[in-house]
């Protein structure tokens, strides 16, 4: 795979109901979870997410096992071109490893981290696919539905997050938008293209974390889906700059995510 580093290049969503999931994220966002999957040592298994257009969207590890007490959520992959370096780099800013640098086979080398005020990601080297030494991920698109359009990140501590951020990938903080009371929502990039937002975290918000907009092709009958399959809006649909609208969301086992999109009623 092409050198392409600060970049999102894989997604996945840990949950305890991986059938469930298949059947809500299919009515919200369309896609085709794997009826089955490969199974993993501990009991779960790994199913990859597919879109409508044939690409792999990312995948859903059930947990199971000694995972089992983990929370559903999301998280997302950056590409580094060394995880060791980027590892030991998060924990001398004051993070963490949750799961050691590792080689999976034909997949690439990868590590769970936190940044110093307890986001959750993965760093990630992966292997070209045979043949297709220059492949490219194309599961972040910032105007197509079914890829992730939004990456955002609520954070205890934006500056220091920006510069963690922007050190370890390369990513630009540009432009800023005030919110009032609750601080500035500022904008990163990732070279030539803007990829999210860095923002202080909300007092609903548990603790600092990412969280990742999947693009909708109608966003009142996406939302509608969200809470005819048993989850939930955690606020209003919102119009966003550029005319369309988002929403916050949670699955039915309690993984928050985005949706955005166009209202086309």
């Amino acid at each position: 795979m092409s050198e392409d580093r600060g970049a999102f290049i894989w997604y996945q969503l840990m949950t305890p109901d991986a059938a469930g999931a298949r059947e809500f994220y299919r009515a919200v966002v369309g896609w085709a979870i794997d009826e089955r999957g490969e199974s993993l040592p501990g009991g779960g298994e790994y199913r990859m997410i597919r879109r409508a257009d044939g690409g792999t969207q990312g995948g859903v590890l059930t947990l199971a096992g000694p995972m089992a007490s983990n929370p559903a959520g999301w998280l997302g992959y950056i590409h580094t071109p060394d995880v060791d370096a980027a590892a030991a780099r998060i924990i001398d800013a004051g993070g963490a490893v949750h799961v050691p640098a590792a080689d999976m086979p034909g997949v690439g080398r990868m590590a769970m981290v936190a940044d110093p005020q307890g986001a959750v990601f993965y760093l990630m080297t992966p292997t070209p696919p045979p043949g297709d030494p220059d492949a490219k991920s194309d599961v972040f698109d910032y105007e197509k539905p079914q890829r992730v359009r939004w990456n955002e990140l609520q954070t205890t501590d934006v500056e220091a997050a920006v510069a963690l951020y922007g050190e370890l990938f390369g990513w630009e903080q540009r432009d800023r938008m005030p919110m009032g009371e609750m601080g500035d929502y500022l904008f990163i990039h990732h070279r030539e293209g803007m990829i999210g937002a860095i923002m202080p975290r909300m007092p609903d918000v548990p603790q600092s974390a990412w969280t990742f907009y999947f693009g909708a092709d109608d966003i009142d009958r996406a939302a509608q889906a969200v809470t005819d399959g048993g989850g939930r809006l955690l606020g209003e649909i919102n119009e966003i700059p550029g005319g369309e609208f988002a929403v916050h969301c949670a699955d039915p086992a309690g993984a928050t995510f985005g949706l955005v999109g166009p209202r086309v009623a």
